[in-house]
């Protein structure tokens, strides 16, 4: 077989390359959501793979003609659903090498740079967030994997021998409890199954007005297990959670956890970026008092995903949470870190390569300005809904998310709540923004979420004029004035 690179290779990547830059160009040409319905697309595809090589010509076509109608974009600046996933093109660049490349970045000498590389950049990320030097960071794919991979380090750190006699009929082995609130991401509490904790040793703290966790009621809550014979393993406290971007006072919440020597975690996953802005630095106050530590780049540092960062404080413990090394993989090298010790898993891509570019890229004067004009447009979007009649902001937004609903007169609370679903539904089948909605103490409220690196004035202000344009419309269609 012919190893070399064939003269069709320039041509695709070009090819490509210029389908990317019109694409960036020009992104509101496409629905923000797409209007595939389920099951157009298989029944659009063949039932078996070609037989013959096809040409990138009709590869091309059918990518245009059947993948892209049933792709949702994310990257679209009237994106303003969850959180949006924000690529920059110079994060895409080094996607594209990355993927040249192929690394397989789980021991120091499979690719040393990848290694160094990581280590280097979260080095600068830590300093740019105003974190101390006991942090010691580490990157993996999404916040579900480092937020199971820290849980698992702070049932390691027991020292309950569950590593290697497990925890499977242990009479000698008390209930582990898991504190956080009904705001914190579902992902913990899946670790807590995946884990071996079981949901009714999930423990939710109640929360006060502003949606965060009450210090007094986790020490309650913990004193009462105590009590109880149970063994408090962790408390997930949250800085800016998905429904609203509230923060539970880490501060607080880091002083009972050391009083009684809880793990403490903090899911900082979309809001820790900010603690770049020196003004909101203190997000992050009481952090010095966490055992672990998560922000995703990519839902707010213009990488595409995904790139999850970790920052524990006991790296060794979190070595020995996982290490298990065949002799194959055994290394003569010392005085480096064989990243697959760290986590669940072996393989694992390069992915500081594009957090790398970003930084290099916008520099951190250019972050700190993209992050802060997006907070600015979400201040605007609450200031419009606030002297709006019948619309009201339903939740406190520092950042970029504003939590609001539609309430116009005469209607109960579940006929307020039906009207927001079918406000909601109506703009996303429109296709000219996309958002979602939550529930806030069992009332649904719609949210807006601003972070395309793109997302301009204009879309903001055409996203509030299509919002009252279907607020309109769906009132009308379900009786009211």
């Amino acid at each position: 077989m012919d190893s070399r690179v064939p003269p069709a290779f320039r041509e695709a990547f070009e090819r490509a390359a210029t389908w990317i830059e019109a694409y960036y160009a020009d992104p509101r040409r496409f629905p923000v959501l797409s209007r595939a319905r389920p099951g157009e697309l298989r029944a659009a595809l063949p039932s078996e793979a070609p037989e013959e090589p096809e040409s990138l010509d009709a590869i091309f076509a059918d990518f245009e003609r059947l993948i892209v109608p049933g792709i949702t974009h994310w990257n679209h600046p009237r994106f303003f659903a969850y959180f949006a996933i924000r690529a920059a093109p110079i994060a895409v660049v080094a996607e594209a090498l990355c993927a040249a490349l192929d690394v397989n970045a789980m021991l120091w000498r499979t690719s040393p740079a990848a290694t160094e590389l990581e280590e280097v950049v979260l080095e600068w990320l830590r300093v740019l967030l105003g974190l101390d030097r006991g942090w010691h960071g580490i990157v993996y794919d999404t916040a579900s994997i480092s937020g199971f991979t820290a849980l698992a380090a702070a049932r390691e750190a027991l020292d309950l021998d569950i590593r290697r006699r497990g925890m499977a009929g242990r009479d000698d082995l008390p209930a582990l409890r898991l504190y956080l609130t009904e705001h914190t991401h579902s992902h913990i509490e899946k670790a807590a199954i995946a884990l071996g904790l079981g949901r009714e040793n999930v423990v939710a703290i109640p929360v006060d007005g502003s949606y965060a966790m009450i210090p007094a009621e986790l020490e309650r809550a913990i004193v009462r297990d105590v009590a109880a014979g149970m063994r408090p393993m962790c408390v997930a406290a949250t800085v800016g959670t998905t429904s609203t971007t509230s923060s539970d006072p880490v501060t607080a919440i880091a002083e009972i956890a050391k009083r009684h020597r809880v793990w403490l975690h903090v899911d900082a996953a979309y809001a820790g970026p900010a603690a770049m802005l020196p003004e909101f630095r203190s997000l992050l106050d009481g952090c010095e008092g966490a055992d672990s530590l998560v922000l995703n780049p990519h839902k707010w540092m213009f990488v595409p995903i995904d790139l999850s960062v970790l920052y524990v404080r006991d790296m060794e413990l979190l070595r020995r949470t996982f290490s298990l090394t065949s002799a194959i993989l055994e290394t003569p090298d010392v005085g480096v870190h064989n990243y697959m010790d760290y986590g669940l898993q072996l393989g694992r891509r390069f992915r500081a390569l594009k957090l790398w570019f970003a930084l290099r890229h916008y520099g951190a004067s250019g972050m700190r300005a993209r992050l802060r004009a997006h907070i600015a447009l979400a201040q605007e979007f609450a200031a419009w809904i606030a002297a709006e009649p019948e619309w009201r902001v339903v939740a406190p937004h520092p950042l970029s998310v504003v939590c609001f609903r539609y309430e116009p007169h005469g209607r109960d609370e579940a006929g307020v709540d039906a009207l927001n679903i079918a406000i909601v539904d109506s703009v996303n089948a429109a296709g000219e923004i996309f958002i979602s909605s939550t529930k806030l103490d069992g009332r649904v409220a719609v949210r807006l979420a601003i972070g395309n690196e793109r997302t301009a004035c204009e879309d903001v202000a055409l996203a509030w004029e299509v919002l009252k344009r279907h607020a309109a419309l769906s009132a009308r269609r379900s009786g009211g004035a």
